[in-house]
């Protein structure tokens, strides 16, 4: 889609109208989060328009809280009843890939890009096109086609805001330093379920115990990642293209409170560090407020209540899927496209309970093996091309599950 006139800026303090939002993902727990914020700053914001997968019955209550101007669903068998359910509203309602697209080009001042997996990159990047900012909550759209995807943000002129916690606690530590100066870029995990579980308990672990995550409420398809610390190694990926940092100066630490999400070492010696309480409502309201900052019901911070902090070297034989990523994105070229969509299909047949828990790791691996053997690793030239290599490596993956 071409560019379109860009809708001028509007911030969350300066008296001016209010900023219009688009909601990508609005029924999952990024979009909950998001609209909490709007809610409690009507003056400031405006929902144009909003984007679910399937749960027709969520979106509809979405709509009818924001009253938005377009509603789009993925699933087109849920246009009917969510059509329905919008009956004698001037709300406009579409279905299907095209719809959701259409949502993520209205004329806006942000989007909110919150779907999950590669199902986002498509909608996230025709919104760039379009001349829209974007508040990046979807790894994939880097992990699957970083270069590309970061080229024609650069050509727009838009700005990516970072909404992931780690990402944005380490957009707020740079401060607008010198990328040069950068010695080190870590971000953390809490390690998950299962940090200090034994690599035999880790391999047959139930959904259950992968789904209990300690720290976050996430869907299920993030706390798995969290659970095989795979979500580090894409979240690597994706600080390697936002911040232009080479992959030999990022690193990862286990720590287990999640209160520091973010820090960069510069070659001065100095340390900055992005903190704050495990809420996802800190990002997404800087992102939200930006270059402002909102007031948020967020937990605030007490360091002395919480007494001490730690932090820890990964595993990687007991995460092996931390490691895949880290190679991964070492080897570049199209290796992390590859990684993301077999393990979003082997992370599918795990919550189905197909394969254990330790299978999405070797899944995942024997898939990098495959795509190295046949030539199909190659660096994507466009978002086309990368999405076409996520669907050839889905296709072949769920072809290899489904005969196990």
């Amino acid at each position: 889609m071409g560019s379109s006139t860009r809708p001028a800026r509007a911030t969350a303090s300066s008296g001016a109208s209010p900023r219009r939002i688009i909601l990508l993902g609005a029924t999952g727990s990024i979009g909950a989060s998001t609209l909490d914020l709007i809610e409690r700053n009507p003056e400031s914001f405006v929902v144009v328009a909003i984007a679910g997968g399937r749960d027709h019955a969520a979106l509809a209550r979405i709509a009818l809280a924001f009253r938005p101007e377009f509603v789009a669903i993925r699933d087109e068998s849920a246009y009917a009843p969510l059509k329905e359910a919008l009956a004698g509203t001037n709300i406009q309602v579409a279905a299907g890939r095209e719809a959701v697209i259409e949502a993520a080009t209205r004329e806006a001042d942000l989007l909110v890009s919150a779907i999950v997996g590669a199902a986002g990159v498509e909608p996230t990047h025709a919104a760039i096109e379009a001349g829209r900012d974007v508040a990046l909550a979807n790894k994939e759209c880097l992990v699957c086609a970083g270069v590309p995807f970061m080229r024609a943000a650069r050509e727009a002129g838009v700005r990516l805001l970072p909404m992931d916690s780690e990402h944005n606690a380490i957009f707020q530590a740079l401060g607008g330093a010198d990328p040069a100066t950068i010695e080190r870029m870590i971000i953390t995990a809490s390690g998950g379920p299962f940090r200090t579980w034994s690599k035999e308990a880790i391999e047959n672990a139930t959904v259950a115990e992968a789904l209990n995550h300690p720290n976050w409420s996430m869907g299920p398809k993030i706390t798995i990642d969290s659970a095989t610390m795979m979500n580090k190694g894409l979240e690597l990926i994706e600080a390697h293209h936002l911040f232009g940092v080479p992959a030999s100066k990022l690193d990862v630490v286990v720590h287990p409170q999640s209160i520091v999400h973010g820090l960069v070492s510069f070659a001065d010696g100095a340390v900055t560090a992005g903190m704050g309480a495990p809420d996802m409502r800190v990002p997404i309201s800087h992102c939200l407020g930006f270059p402002d900052r909102l007031a948020a019901p967020t937990p605030r911070l007490d360091l002395a209540a919480i007494g001490s902090l730690t932090f820890e070297r990964p595993d990687y034989d007991r995460f092996p899927s931390l490691r895949l990523a880290l190679d991964a994105l070492a080897a570049g070229a199209g290796l992390p496209t590859v990684l993301n969509a077999a393990n979003e299909v082997a992370v599918e047949a795990f919550l189905a309970g197909r394969i254990a828990f330790g299978g999405i790791a070797r899944h995942v691996a024997e898939a990098i093996d495959a795509a190295l053997g046949n030539g199909s690793a190659k660096e994507p030239a466009t978002v086309a091309e990368a999405l076409g290599v996520d669907h050839i490596v889905r296709e072949r993956s769920r072809a290899i599950l489904a005969g196990r």
